[in-house]
């Protein structure tokens, strides 16, 4: 679950990370007011779930109090990149910027522990930096028992070429960051840029945060600031279902059980020149309504062009899921084509049921996913 920057920002805060004053607006005359309380210089930002802001022109500066409601009143009801803003952070302006640096705690799966990640490249988009200049990113690992070392923070300062007068504030900030992402189980607290302002000071004036789903269920608070507007309608109809549902770019929709099951059919469609239009997961269990569900959410997407039903059944039921098939099919107008595979427990009921509705069956998925991406060639020419 991502969270808007201004939520990020106030976590950052409550574990000691200095950040601007600033609060949040949904209309240019509350920017207005904000802006008049904080002395009439301000930033005023585009808060959506999406990176590019500032080029897409979500984020204007402010020297006055009607500037601040003319940015404002420019910026709500803007639509960056397919997200529509609803609501601009307005902060305080910084006090000149000296330099800008890019720091974060995210997972390195690899590793199996948390990771800091610093670059003196701040305010820039970090993958480019990491793919044109991969030298100026910085990266140490935490031991989780530990905590953030002295030491480490020390490298990444001086690697960075921070002044030395700042490398205490600066131990602080790193410290804070890890301790906000441990305390709300975050896969990623992210600040970008921290500045120096021109007083001489740390403060971070951008932040990015994103909270692992599966510790939504004891971080109750952070549940709570999910923003339901920023999700897509098919990704926010899954999860209230318990799929597990990610819209890609492809033209073959996949209905899977189980995520690493979903990643091989995903894998083995791209083997056959095909390309996945979503990633879904129906879950182990699934009973006719979730597949109900998950295929009405495949065929919404008009890219679809064919489906590949991918199933092992365990503790999910192969008669269960060509049941759910059939009657999805009854209350969907569709001539999509569909190919499935079914083995495991009652895939022998399940497939007589799939014969008796006429639906292509395979028995093994390479034959499976060669079908179903010959269908998907045929419906897109």
């Amino acid at each position: 679950m991502n969270l808007h920057e201004y939520q990020a920002k106030r976590l950052f805060a409550e574990h000691g990370v200095p950040i601007p004053d600033g609060k949040v607006a949904s209309s240019p005359a509350e920017a207005r007011e904000i802006a008049r309380e904080l002395g009439g210089r301000v930033v005023v930002k585009s808060q959506v779930h999406v990176g590019g802001r500032g080029k897409a022109g979500g984020i204007g500066l402010a020297n006055t109090p009607d500037e601040a409601e003319a940015q404002a009143a420019r910026i709500l009801g803007m639509d960056i990149k397919g997200y529509k803003v609803r609501r601009v952070l307005v902060d305080q302006q910084a006090p000149g910027i000296k330099q800008e640096i890019y720091l974060a705690v995210l997972i390195d799966r690899a590793a199996r522990r948390p990771m800091i990640m610093a670059s003196a490249a701040g305010g820039m988009d970090i993958e480019q930096v990491a793919a044109e200049t991969p030298e100026k990113i910085l990266t140490v690992h935490i031991e989780p028992a530990l905590g953030v070392r002295g030491y480490q923070s020390t490298y990444l300062a001086s690697a960075m070429d921070l002044p030395r007068d700042l490398w205490r504030d600066f131990h602080k900030i790193v410290a804070s960051l890890y301790s906000c992402f441990q305390a709300n189980d975050a896969s990623l607290t992210e600040i970008n840029p921290l500045v120096i302002t021109g007083e001489g000071k740390l403060m971070a004036l951008d932040g990015k945060m994103s909270i692992d789903d599966n510790a939504l269920s004891r971080q109750t608070r952070l549940a709570e600031m999910r923003d339901t507007d920023e999700e897509p309608p098919s990704e926010r109809e899954a999860r209230l279902s318990g799929i597990n549902f990610i819209q890609l770019e492809g033209n073959i929709g996949c209905m899977v059980n189980g995520a690493g099951l979903a990643m091989t059919t995903m894998d083995v469609i791209k083997l056959f020149g095909g390309e996945p239009a979503n990633f879904l997961d129906i879950g182990g269990g699934a009973k006719a309504e979730q597949v109900t569900t998950a295929l009405r959410l495949i065929l919404s997407d008009p890219n679809v062009k064919a489906v590949l039903i991918n199933i092992f059944g365990g503790i999910t039921r192969g008669d269960e899921v060509a049941r759910g098939i059939v009657e999805a099919l009854s209350q969907i107008d569709t001539a999509v084509p569909m190919v499935v595979r079914l083995a495991g427990t009652n895939a022998k009921e399940g497939m007589e049921i799939l014969a008796q509705a006429k639906m292509e069956t395979a028995v093994t998925l390479s034959d499976a996913a060669q079908k179903a991406v010959a269908a998907a060639k045929r419906g897109a020419s």
